[in-house]
């Protein structure tokens, strides 16, 4: 073989292997991360303490009384400041006699046991928790820590940073303007911190355990679980704007009624 044939060889050997080098995408490093992450995709609604969801994605049964609402806190172990509350509270329970929230949305926390659908969407920086009332939750996961003191103020939903345990998503929000209570009349002070450990525990079964620490209304750390089932009748999330609401009540039961005629 002659030199210029040499080089030929040579050269088109080094022209394959740069297009087949070319021809591998590089591998975008958040893949792997996505592939380790829980799949909670679907739409999913409070499983205590009420039973079996329905078509409209709200539960079969809604007789809950507030006894039964843990995050109400009504079996919360309060100091003396907040059976104070507490006694108010069921006074203006009482006389509402349904919460007053619906047209606001829930807030946090009670927008995690509200029987009103919920839908997680998890990436590697950040969970977002977003309900049929518009109310939007942002847990970072990226490592940060929540804002200085002096550079935080209290929201509705609160500032909430997380991690992951392996399958378990573990929540810490704190900075919760008035805490929900469904009425006006929050039990827990803006001091409150709330730690949520959420995992998957079967295909249609998120389960929670939430540890509240407030120095202002609370004894001692009080820990109550939720769990949350999936809806299997919701293939995506509708927004109640209230003109839209086809939810109607028949017997015991909420069902969607038809749409309305269009006008001639």
């Amino acid at each position: 073989m002659n030199a210029a044939n040499h080089s030929v060889r040579i050269g088109l050997l080094c022209v394959a292997l740069g297009l087949a080098a070319c021809s591998e995408k590089p591998v975008d490093p958040r893949v792997a991360k996505f592939a380790q992450l829980p799949d909670w995709s679907g739409i999913w609604v409070s499983a205590e303490p009420i039973g079996k969801i329905g078509i409209s994605g709200y539960p079969v049964v809604m007789d809950d009384p507030f006894n039964q609402w843990k995050v109400l806190g009504v079996n919360a172990p309060f100091n003396e400041s907040g059976k104070a509350a507490l006694e108010q509270f069921l006074v203006l329970a009482a006389k509402a006699g349904q919460t007053e929230k619906s047209s606001s949305g829930w807030s946090f926390p009670q927008m995690m046991e509200a029987p009103t659908p919920l839908q997680f969407t998890i990436t590697p920086e950040e969970t977002v928790i977003v309900n049929f009332y518009r109310d939007v939750r942002h847990i970072y996961t990226d490592g940060r820590d929540h804002p200085a003191e002096q550079d935080r103020w209290p929201t509705p939903w609160g500032d909430s940073v997380g991690h992951w345990e392996g399958d378990t998503l573990v929540i810490d929000t704190l900075a919760v303007e008035r805490p929900t209570t469904g009425l006006e009349l929050p039990l827990l002070s803006e001091q409150a911190r709330y730690v949520e450990r959420l995992r998957k525990t079967a295909p249609d079964r998120i389960e929670s355990e939430v540890t509240v620490t407030d120095p202002a209304t609370l004894a001692e750390p009080w820990i109550f679980k939720l769990a949350y089932s999936r809806a299997p009748a919701m293939d995506r999330m509708f927004h109640n704007l209230f003109d839209n609401d086809r939810d109607v009540v028949s017997g015991d039961t909420l069902t969607i009624a038809p749409p309305k005629a269009a006008s001639p």
